[in-house]
This record gives C-alpha cells, structure tokens and sequence, in this order.
C-alpha cells in the first residue's frame, strides 16, 4: 500500500498537535499535496538551502525540520532572495516541507523531553506553563556533579558544534537539579528560580538577561548553561525519527548538514581557566 503525504502529517499531528504550538508560531504542512507518495523522508532542524539541497539529492519526498521557513510574512517567492530560492527549490524538486515547532517543544517526546534525557534528568516535570502547554523540563542527576563535570558530560552527549557550550559559575560548584529549555531560553529565568534549580540549561543567552540572572544570584545558582540553538534542538531529531519509525515504513534520514550558523571560536577558556 502506498504511503501518502497526508498519512505520515497524520502521524505528525498525532505526536504534535498543532493547536499546542504557541499562538505567534507557524507549523504544520507549508508546501506538497497532501495525496503525493512518500518513500524517504529527510529531518532536520533548519529548512536552509543546503537542507533542500540534500533532500533532494537523497531523493527524499518530505522534509520535516523543526524550524519555520515562513515564520514571518513575505511578499516574494522569488529566487532573488533565500526564502523564495527555498520554496522554489521544495516546489520544482516535488519535495513537501512539514514544520514541527513550539509544539515539538512541549509534546511528551519532544525536543525539552530530548534535551533532558540528553543531561542525564530523571524524575522530570515541566519548567513552566506557557500558553497552558508545558514548556521545558526540571529533574536530578542520578548523583551531584561539579558544574565543570555536568557541562563536560553534557557537549558530549549533544551533537558538537563549533562554539562549544558557554558557562557561568564556578567549574567545581555541585550541581544536582537541572532544568532545561532548548533553543532560546532567556525569557525563564523567574520559572528556573522558582523551580530551585543549580543550572540552567538552554540557548541564545543575551548579554543582559545572563547578567542579572547572575547577579539575582549573587555568585550562586542557579548557574547557567548556553548550550547553542542548534545542538540543544538538533538532540531531538533522533527522537522524531524512532516516533515515525515505529508508525510508518518508510525510509528516514537525519541531516548530515550542520546548520549551526558559528564555524570556530578564538580565544576560548576551559573549565579550567585556561585560554
């Protein structure tokens, strides 16, 4: 039997609904006919050109990527610009492009659950209710860390990227409870403060917002972890895959394209204090 476009959205809107995904969002099915077959289908955590670029060359009939191509309103489709290259590229190539993102964020298997389990939590519930739907997750280690060990153990079990993970706090500080939010995060910390965490794990952390959280603090925790958008989203892909593997047969890939923005860092100091 056939697989159809609209049958693997249908296993898509099951594990993420989208009337969980937060009010200014864009997700769901953004281009392809809902009756076209399906054979292979490519994840991925950005629909940039080189994604459609790789789907294509795969032969893959959908795209599914965490973040939104058409976030924001445009007025041109041409190939003048990226976006309207982007959705050229999907359409002549005959490739769908499905959204999963800020109700891939709170589902149950969703991108926090990931980035959870990826820190090694136990015994996790949500950070914070935002639009009645449960963003983030708080849990333990299985024992107390320092915070240069926890940071350590957690690039290792994130997909590298080349800026690393940033930290603020002292290396040897013991650590035990963490929360977690992937992507950008900065807009949390009274729920990280409230939910008694030792460090906080996310993404995009602005100048200002990280140093009066540090200051709040006065030295102490929660201590902060800036992980980088797209290892602490891109630990999710693995999760999808296995979800639509159990659902459907069809054949998935996970991007080999690393669209983190960053390429290197200079001048980099250790958890040891040394540059």
């Amino acid at each position: 039997m056939t697989l159809l476009l609209r049958d693997v959205v249908d296993v898509l809107e099951r594990l993420y609904p989208l009337d969980t995904a937060q009010s200014w969002d864009q997700v769901g099915l953004v281009t392809g006919d809902p009756e076209q077959p399906v054979e292979r289908i490519l994840l991925a955590l950005d629909p940039t050109l080189a994604v459609i670029e790789e789907a294509r060359a795969t032969q893959a009939d959908l795209l599914i990527t965490h973040h939104p191509l058409l976030l924001r309103g445009i007025h041109s489709v041409a190939t003048t610009t990226s976006k309207g290259a982007s959705v050229t590229g999907l359409v002549v190539g005959d490739i769908a492009l499905y959204v999963a993102h800020t109700n891939a964020d709170v589902a149950a298997a969703g991108v926090c659950e990931a980035l959870a389990v990826a820190a090694g939590l136990t015994a996790t519930e949500p950070l914070a209710l935002v639009e009645g739907q449960p963003l983030g997750r708080v849990g333990l280690l299985a024992s107390p860390l320092t915070l240069g060990d926890f940071a350590t153990a957690l690039y290792a079990a994130l997909p590298a990227a080349a800026a690393g993970l940033r930290v603020a706090g002292p290396a040897d500080a013991m650590v035990e409870k963490v929360a977690v939010l992937g992507g950008a995060g900065d807009d949390q910390f009274d729920a990280v403060r409230a939910s008694g965490a030792d460090v906080y794990v996310t993404a995009d952390l602005r100048h200002h917002p990280a140093l009066e959280a540090r200051e709040e603090a006065r030295g102490g925790t929660p201590y902060l972890v800036d992980a980088g958008h797209w290892s602490s989203e891109s630990v999710w892909l693995p999760t999808v895959r296995d979800a639509l593997a159990a659902a459907l047969r069809v054949d998935i890939d996970i991007s080999t394209v690393r669209t983190d923005p960053w390429t290197f860092t200079v001048g980099a100091t250790t958890a040891g204090g040394m540059p």
